[in-house]
């Protein structure tokens, strides 16, 4: 139970190796993807954890291996978000930019092909805001966080600045 098969710095070297290539995977999912996870999302997420669990610890089931990884994805976790404070090009790398969806009420197609974002889900969050026709939509952006924000035109603020869509998205 407490007797490591693995070495410890194995384990180590291990989860930080799983845990950069995990990243860069759903990174390159798009933050769409990750900011409305549907239920098929989760199981995958779900499989991938369990999927490299072996993958980190090496094959090492006792309780010191598991506190070994849980600990270092934690701590690579506060590294990279602090990293990613001081250095605006690495939190750039792994959080991307907001994209412009619409502009002066027209839909950027591309971006929104690219994002694979609907345009109902664009309609929905401009409801949200108390808008009906995106003509009247000035600029609405999708979020590093897979929401989409919505600026009015006229500068006209509705109660809320900023409201997030469904968190869960209907495929």
């Amino acid at each position: 139970m407490f007797g490591l098969t693995t070495p410890w710095w194995e384990i180590i070297l291990r989860t930080a190796v799983v845990y950069v290539v995990v990243l860069v995977l759903l990174r390159a999912a798009g933050k769409r993807e990750l900011g409305q996870m549907s239920p098929v999302d989760l199981v995958v997420i779900l499989v991938i954890s369990n999927a490299v669990q072996n993958a980190m610890t090496g094959g090492d089931n006792s309780l010191i291996g598991g506190i070994i990884a849980a600990t270092t994805l934690v701590a690579m976790n506060l590294v990279f978000a602090r990293i990613g404070h001081r250095i605006p090009l690495i939190q750039h790398l792994f959080e991307g930019e907001p994209t412009l969806l619409m502009k002066d009420g027209k839909v950027v197609e591309k971006a929104v092909r690219d994002e694979n974002v609907d345009l109902d889900e664009i309609k929905m969050a401009a409801r949200e805001h108390g808008i009906d026709d995106l003509a009247e939509v000035s600029a609405a952006y999708l979020e590093r966080d897979g929401s989409i924000s919505i600026i009015p035109k006229g500068g006209r603020r509705g109660s809320v600045a900023r409201r997030h869509i469904r968190q869960f998205r209907q495929r």
